[in-house]
């Protein structure tokens, strides 16, 4: 169960980052596949502490402006991540009442969940290999990443890392695994080729986020509670001096020609734009709200800001940002609780998700109108798409 501050939070820390780099990647192989409805799945969530609804442990399948029936998952779905083929989706199971320790797969092509995959306690994140061969698991209670062979759907041996792993990020080649440990204050490498721990990486204070550069050289963390970001060369696994930036950085992505990093300050309300060359912080940018999400658009354009708003959760705005000038446009007034953001790999579309308003809303990125609200189920929490 996560509260109001708790799913903003939480929503920011899992980033969309990974997401849209992956997206990025793909577009060029995608873009040859036979035109169809776009299709996602969103994890719903069982709602904050005084919500008359049910632990719902549910996933919803969306397909073009079409919700589908539900699919039962285990308790408490907080994140999920799909294939590269789009056969497979895995849903984390977090557990509320009780401490989750389950993965569960979902065949996309009939939207049946298969037998839940033993992990470790509270999986919080997942991140799939570019080549579609292995699942990452981060287990926030044991300390643990299991591997997951999609092939088979069974899980490895647990990858002992630092405290309270919250986050993944994959290397474009799919060398290495980076571990975000909360608790710890580290990052834990991890080879794919052997599943084995490298030594940890200090970063700053309460790590929030993370992303890494196209080119695979460097791994950007953000740290909620030092105010930084720490940039760590992946040919070394040594972190480089902490860059400064306002106070609450909760989110970060990357352009794809890889040369500005955008960090979301959520408590100062601002966006700032890194030189990813020189480390160097560019002028923080107003966004109009207290943004929590980031997602960039594949021609790198555009960065799109989810914004919990000024007043409430409720006042939820989507602020475009143009790369080229780093100017903010006019916010896009979207449902309620914004969160989760994705772009889909043809730059046409934004999808957010609105955890309290039990949609997703459409954004069209040529004239940045919301052009449909579409139904995503009961506190719709984490999402992704469909290769």
């Amino acid at each position: 169960m996560i509260g109001t501050a708790g799913m903003a939070a939480t929503l920011a820390v899992a980033g969309t980052a990974g997401a849209n780099a992956a997206l990025a990647t793909a577009s060029a192989r995608r873009a040859a596949a036979p035109a169809g409805p776009v299709r996602f799945y969103v994890t719903n969530d069982n709602g904050p502490s005084d919500s008359p609804f049910p632990v719902l442990d549910t996933v919803t399948p969306v397909s073009g402006r079409t919700t589908l029936p539900a699919i039962t998952v285990g308790q408490n779905p907080s994140a999920i991540a799909i294939t590269p083929n789009g056969q497979t989706a895995y849903v984390a199971n977090s557990g509320a009442a009780t401490p989750g320790t389950t993965v569960t797969p979902i065949r996309t092509a009939t939207n049946k969940a298969g037998k839940a995959i033993k992990v470790g306690k509270v999986p919080m994140a997942i991140a799939i290999t570019p080549n579609g061969k292995t699942a990452y698991v981060a287990n926030q209670a044991s300390g643990t990443v299991t591997p997951i062979r999609t092939a088979t759907n069974r899980p490895g041996r647990a990858i002992k890392v630092g405290e309270a792993p919250a986050m993944l990020a994959i290397t474009p080649d799919g060398s290495t695994v980076y571990v975000v440990n909360t608790g710890s204050d580290t990052v834990t490498p991890i080879r794919t080729a052997t599943n084995r721990a490298g030594k940890a990486i200090k970063v700053g204070q309460d790590p929030t986020a993370i992303a890494i550069t196209p080119d695979g050289k460097t791994v950007y963390v953000v740290n909620r509670g030092s105010n930084t970001v720490t940039p760590i060369r992946t040919a070394t696994g040594r972190a480089g001096k902490a860059i400064k930036v306002p106070a609450g950085p909760v989110a970060i992505v990357i352009t794809p020609n890889g040369r500005t990093a955008y960090v979301a300050s959520q408590k100062a309300a601002l966006v700032t734009p890194v030189a990813t060359a020189t480390n160097k912080t560019g002028t923080p940018i107003s966004t109009g709200g207290y943004p929590d999400a980031l997602a960039v658009t594949p021609n790198g354009r555009t960065v799109y800001a989810v914004n919990v708003g000024i007043l409430t959760y409720y006042d939820s705005t989507v602020t475009p940002i143009r790369t080229a000038t780093d100017k903010p446009g006019t916010p896009i007034t979207v449902g309620y609780g914004a969160g989760r953001i994705v772009i889909t790999p043809n730059g046409r579309a934004a999808y957010v998700v609105n955890y309290y308003g039990n949609s997703m809303s459409r954004i069209n990125i040529a004239t940045n109108k919301v052009t449909a609200t579409i139904g995503a189920g009961p506190f719709p929490f984490a999402i992704a798409l469909v290769p």
